[in-house]
C-alpha cells in the first residue's frame, strides 16, 4: 500500500492545467465498442480507473495503439464476446465501477452484455436498476445471478420506445443512450441525465453517425441507426479536479491559475465557491485564484445559515461536497452541508474533527462545518482514504495543516488524479509519496 507524506502549511504559486475528465472518460471509452472503425480519443487522463478499463476493453479484443500525451487510437473490429465468460472477465470488471457501462455497447452492437456486481469507491449503495429496466424496455431480457454476482442482458432485435427513468443516472442514461443507438426505431428518454460528461458522449455518437436530438436537455431522442463509423473526440477538462485546485488555493491562501477549464461546462461549481467567499477571476478560459488571507462564507437574503446540497445536473456535483466541505473549516461563518445521493459519502469528517476541525455530523447526509476563520490551523495527523474525492479532501486538509501528516491507501487518490504529488509540487507543495 502506498502513502503520501505530507509537509503542511506552504504557499503554492503558479500554473495548473487539469487533466482529461474521468467521468467523461469511462462512458467514452465504453463507446469505442459500437464501431469496428478506428476512434481516436484525446486528452485521456493517465489514471487508475481509466487504465484499467483500457486494459478491460483490450482484454474484450480491442486493438489499442498508444500515440502519448493522452492520445489513443481504438478498434473494435476483432471483438472476443465469448471473453465475458471468463473468471478474467469477471475479476477484472468487478474491480472497476465504470466497467457498468460496457453493457450497454456490448448489448446495443452484439446482442449481449455481462457484468459482475461493479466495485469502486465505499461510498454507499449505488444500484443498477435504471440501466437493466432501460434495457428491458429496448427489448432485451435481463438475468441476475445471485450466486456469481453477475449481471447478464441480451436481446438480438432491440426497437426504440418512450421510457421515463426512475432517476437521472448518468452511468445509467449513458448505458441506455449507447444501446439505443443501434436498435430500431426511435428511443425517448425523460428524464436523462444532462451532465456535461452524458452531453459530450452524445456529441461523439452523432459524430459517428447516431441521431441524437436534445442533447444537454432531459428529454433525448434517439433515431437508431444500423451502423456506427469512427471518429475523432477531445474529452474535456476534469470539472472535479478543477473544483479540487480551487478549494486548494484557498484553504493555503495560495495563488493558483488554473489554465484552460472549458469554462462554458462548469455549471454551478465558480457560483457555489464564490457564496463560500472564494475570489475567483475569469481571464479567457483561465481561472485565476488570487491568495486570500480570509474568505466568509454568505448567508442566504433572510439570514439564515447557508446550505449547500448536490443535485442532478445542472444543480451542483456530488463530487464536489467533500471539498467544499473541507473549504468551510478554515472560513468565516457556517454552512450546512447536505449530501444527498450518498449515505456514505460524509465518514471522513472524524479525520477533519481530528485534524482540528469543527464540525457537527448531523447524520449520515448532513454535517454542520462551524468555520475557524484560520484563528486555528488544522493539525496533520495519520489517517486512510475512503474514496478518491475523500482522499483528496484529506490531502488539501493536510497541506494546509500545521506539521507533518500521513495519508494511506492513496491508490484510491490515484484511481481519479494523474500524478496529483508531482504536479502539486511544482506549484510548491512538500509531498513524498512511499510505500507503507
Amino acid at each position: 500500500m502506498n502513502s503520501f507524506k505530507i509537509t503542511g502549511g506552504k504557499k503554492l504559486k503558479g500554473d495548473f492545467t487539469p487533466q482529461g475528465a474521468k467521468n467523461e472518460a469511462l462512458q467514452i471509452l465504453c463507446a469505442v465498442l459500437l464501431t469496428k472503425e478506428d476512434v481516436t480519443i484525446n486528452n485521456v487522463p493517465n489514471i487508475i480507473d481509466v487504465n484499467k478499463l483500457i486494459d478491460l476493453i483490450e482484454s474484450l479484443g480491442v486493438t489499442v495503439t498508444r500515440k502519448g500525451n493522452g492520445k489513443f487510437i481504438f478498434k473494435a473490429e476483432n471483438v472476443d464476446i465469448d471473453y465475458m465468460n471468463s473468471p478474467e472477465y469477471f475479476k477484472k470488471a468487478g474491480g472497476l465501477r465504470g466497467s457498468i457501462m460496457l453493457v450497454g455497447p456490448l448489448l446495443g452492437r452484439f446482442g449481449k452484455g455481462y457484468i459482475p456486481k461493479p466495485g469502486g469507491d465505499k461510498i454507499g449503495r449505488r444500484r443498477v436498476d435504471t440501466h437493466f429496466i432501460g434495457f428491458e424496455k429496448l427489448g432485451a431480457t435481463f438475468h441476475y445471478d445471485s450466486e456469481t454476482s453477475v449481471y447478464r442482458a441480451e436481446g438480438k432485435n432491440l426497437k426504440g420506445t418512450y421510457m421515463l427513468l426512475d432517476e437521472a443516472s448518468v452511468t445509467g442514461t449513458a448505458n441506455i443512450v449507447m444501446t439505443a443507438v443501434l436498435a430500431e426505431g426511435t428511443t425517448t428518454i425523460y428524464n436523462a441525465a444532462c451532465e456535461p460528461y452524458l452531453q459530450q458522449l452524445c456529441r461523439m455518437l452523432n459524430s459517428m453517425g447516431a441521431k441524437i436530438t436534445g442533447v444537454g436537455s432531459n428529454l433525448l431522442t434517439i433515431e437508431g441507426v444500423k451502423v456506427l463509423h469512427g471518429c475523432n473526440h477531445t474529452v474535456l477538462p476534469d470539472m472535479i479536479e478543477i473544483g479540487s485546485i480551487i478549494g486548494l488555493a484557498a484553504m493555503t491562501a495560495s495563488e493558483i491559475t488554473i489554465k484552460n477549464v472549458g469554462f462554458e461546462h462548469l455549471g454551478l461549481i465558480p457560483e457555489i465557491f464564490k457564496r463560500m467567499g472564494i475570489i475567483l477571476i475569469k481571464q479567457g478560459d483561465d481561472i485565476i485564484v488570487p491568495a486570500q488571507k480570509n474568505y466568509e462564507i454568505e448567508s442566504f437574503i433572510d439570514g439564515s445559515i447557508m446550505t449547500i446540497s448536490d443535485a442532478p445536473w445542472p444543480g451542483f456535483t456530488p463530487d464536489l461536497l467533500s471539498i467544499i466541505l473541507v473549504v468551510a473549516t478554515q472560513a468565516k461563518g457556517s454552512v450546512l452541508i447536505h449530501q444527498k445521493m450518498f449515505e456514505s459519502r460524509l465518514f471522513f469528517v472524524d479525520k477533519l474533527i481530528d485534524m482540528g476541525a469543527q464540525i457537527i455530523l448531523c447524520d449520515p447526509h448532513r454535517a454542520t462545518v462551524i468555520g475557524l476563520n484560520r484563528q486555528n490551523s488544522l493539525r496533520g495527523i495519520s489517517m486512510t482514504s475512503p474514496d478518491i474525492r475523500a482522499g483528496v479532501s484529506l490531502l488539501i486538509a493536510a497541506l494546509s495543516a500545521e506539521g507533518t501528516s500521513i495519508i494511506h491507501n492513496i491508490e484510491q487518490i490515484d484511481r481519479g488524479y494523474q500524478n496529483i504529488d508531482k504536479r502539486l509540487n511544482a506549484l510548491g507543495a512538500e509531498i513524498v509519496r512511499f510505500q507503507a
